[in-house]
């Protein structure tokens, strides 16, 4: 067996009085496709902030392939290879479609290298405009490249943000809620782009409410409730755990009549 991708061990997180996470522990294999659920307010969002750099755990501690993470600056957490897109993406005012993938692959050279265009500047601008162009291409956003980024409705900031995180070529991607304002029309494509990546041979966290979207494409869902993880198990079989249904429903599966 392969050792863990990610590892989550005793993690734990309270905002004053109010103890968000309690004592998460879990794994994510390599080539996973996990899917994060859980009702409102049951730690997901602040889970996913705290594995991704942007809060601080108050105890336990998070592994990538091996190494510390819990520490680290956001930056350095991308630059080992683990990246997150947002619920809300916010765009640029002033920058294009194409302009904005192309910026988040400005890092691998440095802000230095890109303003005295050196040339492993130009070299990698040339490289970031041919690989922001093919996956732009691949989640249907080539039509609108040109257009302003704030300008693109909810569903296209969406897949911008998917196509931004991929440009830093990450080996675990985590997605917060990629359908969510996403037109019915364009979910299949986001799951057969997805379906593409796992192929590659990529990792995928997904934060989701579309049970759907989930049983078609997760192996395995991790359910939080009230800051803990209930279950562990595979889509099928979320409607048969008691916990998931208590979770969700707040009475027993026999109760609800499923």
């Amino acid at each position: 067996m392969k050792p863990p991708l990610l590892q989550v061990s005793g993690l734990a997180k309270a905002f004053d009085a109010n103890q968000v996470l309690h004592d998460l522990q879990f794994a994510i294999a390599p080539g996973e496709i996990v899917g994060l659920l859980g009702p409102n307010g049951s730690g997901k969002s602040t889970l996913l902030n705290i594995v991704s750099g942007f809060e601080r755990p108050d105890a336990g501690d998070i592994r990538l392939d091996g190494r510390s993470i819990a520490a680290l600056p956001t930056d350095r957490i991308v630059a080992l290879g683990m990246v997150r897109t947002f619920q809300l993406p916010a765009m640029p005012q002033k920058m294009s479609v194409l302009e904005v993938a192309m910026a988040a692959a400005t890092g691998a050279h440095g802000v230095l290298a890109t303003l005295l265009r050196s040339p492993a500047a130009r070299r990698a601008e040339r490289q970031g405009h041919d690989k922001a162009v093919e996956l732009l291409a691949a989640l249907l956003l080539a039509p609108v490249s040109h257009l302003p980024a704030a300008a693109i409705s909810g569903g296209q900031k969406k897949l911008l943000g998917i196509v931004c995180a991929l440009m830093a070529g990450p080996r675990l991607l985590m997605l917060d809620e990629p359908t969510a304002g996403v037109h019915p029309d364009l979910r299949r494509d986001i799951v057969q782009a997805l379906q593409g990546l796992h192929a590659r041979g990529m990792t995928l966290v997904i934060v989701e409410h579309d049970m759907h979207f989930i049983r078609e494409l997760c192996t395995r869902c991790i359910v939080l409730d009230q800051g803990r993880i209930v279950a562990s198990c595979r889509p099928d079989e979320l409607a048969s755990n008691e916990r998931v249904v208590q979770a969700y429903l707040g009475a027993s599966a026999k109760e609800s009549g499923r």
